[in-house]
């Protein structure tokens, strides 16, 4: 069934099917290998829907040398090696973007490893070209909405060195899908790969823009949606916790921009921890609690429904983005008291952490300060 362009109407049940693979990244600074950690997409995105309580279900391909423990049991495959990123930084550059190189690659999620049954929200999130044509055409006939993240897209891979490169949507074999999705999100670096005029025609897309927050466009209309201040420690998965904190708004019965404030909220929170965040649990509950507060709000507003298209910013949106902004006084305080454990204990950057995702140590990739995020895988 093809949906209603534009249609931002959100379905009530909260049942999400999350595609992508997991991965191993590797972060390199100056040839030093300063992190390794779980990545992929999914990764990140769950950390934001499992904290926030969504249930989702996750179809995600491994090797058998995959090293982490995660929430999301994935498919183990015999036949290839986990997918493996390695993501250079340089000093010298002093650049806030990082040369990206697919090592290895898993295998792709075939339409038959989808599950039977349907889904309210669907999340088409690869990394590594692992969601193919065929795979998303049959997400999008599963689920009533269909979010898609332009990097499982357009990303193409060095043949020699694996170096991720762009390629224009057109290029691809994912253009005539673009009618029958719900949300196309996209950084302002992959912004040009797409036709957002055309696609705005018949998706909500959404364009995350670094330190200037987002924009939502419509047919109609187009939004700017404020960022949060942020310390960038590592960019990696900032766009993919933004999706995450977007799909998780909707989810809980949030407009759309407040959802995409939520997204904006939870990739500040993710540059300033490296690797995988791990977001304190007072934080959460705090912005459950707001997450509650505002759907009450909004549920109980007067305003006309049919106003909508002609008024995409909802009523009282800057007193929502205050309360998030008081809610991460909470995680600051939480990553400080986590930074003083660490240089306390003098065998805590030394071993691996397996179990928690990530190997830590504290040399900042880019020691920049900027304002929100978006990067990748």
């Amino acid at each position: 069934m093809v949906k209603e362009a534009n249609d931002l109407s959100i379905p009530t049940t909260h049942r999400c099917l999350i595609v992508g693979n997991y991965c191993h990244d590797v972060l390199i600074k100056d040839d030093v290998v300063i992190a390794e950690s779980l990545g992929g997409a999914v990764s990140f995105i769950s950390a934001v829907l499992d904290g926030l309580s969504i249930s989702s279900d996750y179809i995600s391909k491994v090797g058998t040398d995959f090293v982490y423990s995660v929430n999301h049991r994935p498919i183990t495959s015999a036949s290839s090696k986990t997918t493996v990123f390695h993501a250079y930084f340089s000093t010298e550059t002093k650049r806030q973007d990082r040369i990206l190189k697919r090592i290895s690659a898993c295998d792709p999620v075939a339409p038959s490893d989808l599950p039977k049954s349907n889904f309210d929200f669907g999340l088409a999130v690869g990394v590594g070209g692992e969601i193919l044509p065929e795979t998303l055409e049959r997400m999008i006939d599963i689920c009533k909405v269909v979010f898609v993240d332009i990097q499982a897209l357009i990303r193409v891979f060095d043949p020699v060195d694996g170096t991720v490169n762009l390629v224009h949507l057109d290029q691809t074999g994912f253009g005539p899908l673009l009618k029958r999705i719900g949300f196309l999100k996209a950084s302002a670096e992959e912004a040009p790969y797409v036709d957002v005029e055309e696609a705005r025609k018949w998706c909500c897309v959404v364009v995350t823009n670094g330190k200037e927050g987002c924009a939502v466009y419509t047919k109609d209309e187009e939004l700017p949606v404020a960022p949060f201040s942020a310390f960038q420690v590592d960019p990696t998965g900032a766009g993919d916790s933004f999706l995450g904190g977007l799909v998780a708004g909707l989810v809980h019965g949030l407009n759309v921009p407040d959802a995409a404030l939520l997204g904006n909220f939870f990739g500040s929170l993710t540059v300033g921890q490296i690797g995988l965040p791990k977001f304190d649990s007072r934080l959460v509950q705090r912005v459950k609690d707001e997450v509650l507060k505002r759907r009450l709000q909004c549920s109980g507003s007067h305003e006309k429904k049919e106003d909508g298209p002609k008024r995409l910013k909802p009523s009282d949106h800057e007193e929502f983005q205050a309360a998030l902004n008081a809610a991460k006084t909470v995680a600051a305080q939480s990553i400080k008291e986590c930074k003083w454990d660490l240089h306390s204990s003098p065998g805590a950057l030394e071993q691996p952490i397996r179990n928690g995702q990530q190997r830590l140590l504290l040399n900042p990739v880019c020691e920049e300060p900027i304002n929100s995020v978006d990067s990748k895988p």
